[in-house]
């Protein structure tokens, strides 16, 4: 049913040293490599490979699987550096996050060591004010843990493979058909909900199924006759690279694109079975990829820690420290395969009964779990006052939704749901129309309208621009269909409540080109954003109601609310975390959209950017009051301080009744 054994293969050792490689250099920025981050799913098809071979060689000696016996052997070879790393990392985060990360990511470091941490992070993949994923130190286990549970599962299902006797092509056709409807599923399930077909294992199950395929005797038997076996190779290789040079975070992955490195990676292993001088097996047996290919597991577990840890320390990390990073990481990974990897899985004692390293599998883990609660305990009686007001703060909700969270429509949301705040029987109805960072000023605005009788109704969708040009959206990797719909359906239910005005306010840099937050990538020109953004406001102009622009607020470098509290636990000023004017603020943009809304009868540009700014400096905090939730969202405790400066800014200094005919008013 599968080959013979042969000796040890070191093209498969390269092979796991372009897979690290890839993503170390992804991670730590040192290589325009885009994709790098698709080496994980070239660890999944060696893994395919190795554990499917050796598992089916097994079956065809003894006719079944030793299957304590194999999770024993996969037990040394993973827990041992992964507790090492796990407890290193909670140790190091002690002295480097606030009490409130090391609660959270002590949890993370929970599910890590259970082999559950994916099915953790799909949960906070769908939550929009979740913490950002990319400061949890534990963050890469989410692919060990995909590992894990195909470790659980796949041996009892070739056993049940094998217990029908199918022949070497019936089990060619069976693990054809897995690997087939989980990619099915999977490339529907990218364009649907990306974080599911990303992070949870059956949706995966493709990508080792197919290393499974290609270990295979009917496989490897052409394989090995195949004249051309070193040129398809070498094609394998340039998928990769392809792969690596192209791809980026922002695609819809894994979807079908994840079928470059998955079939490169297939052709690689094939190409294997037949040696020669001038296939790739002779560049991938260079020493250079057989030492990172032997240590890639420690460098793989110690690189992710290193650089959130040094980037939280040093966020402007140079290429100098990028690349003392590398020397840590390739240190600790050198020390911890030489003294702890190696030695327990090759124990004589350990090795010679299952259930010795079953018995060590159950001790390591349980030492996991108890070291992470452990820190979350001790985290949280590290929360002094001030630390809980910076937590408190981030975490209170906007005034919209206080009242229900729903008053935000949720990303597949098209339907709109309007939320109304203020006086039952109002004087004047106003609107406040965008995405979140129109919900951040329900906060004053609900203030305003009940001080002077007036009702509030806000129309909100998270990511959704009012201007109508084509969004894409991150978080479904794919384009906002959603948001063009909702919008139209708003702009009608919005003339009909006939309001007396209608304030617009959206989340500009994450739609436009800009320098503020440019990283992202579908950013429309800002000659399109003018365009569709006049056609919403005349749009809302022909309501009657007098439409009021808001600028979009300033773009922190960092999380404030985590980064203030890193300063408090540190003993060190919160204004390590102000961001200098001109980096958390791009006047063309600003500048587009106010000529966008000139000329427009009724319409009005409003700058409230001092409350926020100096001359020179965004703050952090204002008034002893954290003043951003995160990069860019208003903190609610700051936000309600506002209402003062805001009606003054939007309604003059005394609410006339007729404030709609009276000219503009721009607060500098």
């Amino acid at each position: 049913m599968t080959a013979p054994v042969t000796a040890f293969r070191p093209d498969i050792e390269g092979l796991r040293a372009i897979a690290v490689g890839g993503v170390i250099a992804f991670h730590f920025g040192m290589s325009d490599l885009p994709g790098g981050f698709i080496g994980v799913d070239i660890f999944f098809v060696i893994s395919g490979y190795l554990i499917t071979r050796h598992l089916m060689q097994e079956i065809g000696r003894s006719g079944t699987v030793d299957l304590w016996r194999f999770y024993g052997r996969r037990a040394r070879r993973l827990l041992p550096a992964s507790l090492l790393v796990i407890a290193t990392t909670l140790a190091a985060g002690y002295f480097i996050l606030a009490p409130s990360e090391q609660q959270l990511y002590a949890k993370g470091a929970l599910f890590a060591s259970s082999y559950v941490i994916n099915l953790w992070l799909l949960r906070w993949s769908f939550d929009y004010f979740a913490a950002d994923t990319a400061s949890n130190p534990f963050l890469h286990f989410w692919s060990l843990s995909v590992e894990e549970q195909f470790y659980l599962l796949w041996p009892a299902f070739l056993l049940l493979v094998a217990w029908l006797r199918p022949g070497a092509r019936g089990i060619a056709l069976i693990l054809g058909v897995v690997a087939l409807v989980s990619f099915g599923v999977s490339a529907w399930m990218t364009s649907v909900s990306q974080p599911w077909a990303f992070y949870f294992s059956p949706l995966r199950a493709w990508e080792f199924a197919i290393g499974g395929l290609v270990s295979l005797v009917v496989a490897e038997r052409w394989a090995s006759g195949f004249r051309f076996s070193p040129v398809m190779g070498w094609a394998g290789i340039a998928l990769i690279a392809v792969a690596y040079l192209s791809v980026s975070e922002t695609d819809p992955f894994p979807g079908f694109i994840a079928l470059l490195p998955v079939a490169g990676t297939a052709m690689l292993l094939l190409s294997g079975a037949r040696p020669s001088a001038v296939g790739p097996a002779s560049l991938l047996s260079l020493p250079p990829f057989q030492w990172t290919g032997k240590l890639s597991y420690s460098l793989y577990l110690w690189h992710w820690p290193v650089i959130v840890y040094a980037t939280i320390l040093w966020p402007d990390l140079t290429l100098a420290g990028r690349l003392t990073c590398l020397a840590v990481t390739v240190g600790l990974s050198f020390l911890s395969y030489r003294f702890v990897e190696n030695p327990v899985r090759l124990n004589g004692w350990l090795s010679a009964g299952s259930l010795r390293s079953l018995g060590l599998a159950a001790l390591l883990t349980s030492v996991g779990v108890t070291l992470s609660y452990g820190a979350a305990q001790i985290a949280a009686r590290s929360v002094d006052p001030d630390q809980k007001l910076i937590a408190e703060s981030a975490a209170r909700s906007s005034s919209a939704r206080q009242i229900d969270s729903a008053c935000v429509a949720s990303l597949e949301q098209t339907t709109p749901r309007s939320c109304s705040l203020g006086a039952e029987q109002p004087v004047k109805t106003i609107v406040l129309f965008g995405d979140s960072h129109a919900d951040h000023w329900s906060t004053p605005l609900a203030k305003i309208a009940e001080t002077n009788n007036w009702r509030l109704v806000t129309y909100l969708k998270s990511s959704c621009a009012v201007a109508a040009v084509p969004t894409w959206n991150v978080r479904l990797m794919r384009a906002y269909a959603e948001c063009d719909a909702w919008r139209q359906t708003a702009m009608k239910e919005i003339a009909s409540l006939k309001p007396d005005a209608v304030i617009v306010s959206q989340f500009s840099y994450s739609y436009v080109e800009n320098d503020v937050n440019g990283e992202l990538e579908h950013l429309v020109t800002r000659d399109v954003w003018a365009e569709g953004l006049r056609t919403s406001l005349a749009a809302l102009r022909k309501t009657g109601a007098e439409v009021v622009l808001l600028r979009d607020v300033p773009v922190h470098k960092s999380y404030l609310d985590r980064c203030v509290a890193r300063s408090l636990w540190q003993g060190r000023s919160s204004t390590v975390c102000d961001t200098p004017r001109q980096e958390a603020i791009d006047e063309r943009v600003a500048n587009t959209e106010q000529a966008a809304s000139a000329g427009l009868d009724g319409v009005r540009y409003v700058d409230l950017t001092e409350l926020f700014c100096n001359d020179t400096t965004c703050p952090a905090m204002i008034g002893g009051k954290l003043t951003f939730r995160d990069r860019h969202h208003i903190a609610t405790p700051y936000a309600a301080t506002l209402s003062g400066s805001m009606q003054r800014a939007i309604f003059g200094n005394q609410v006339a009744a007729h404030w709609a005919v009276r000219p503009p008013v721009t607060f500098r």
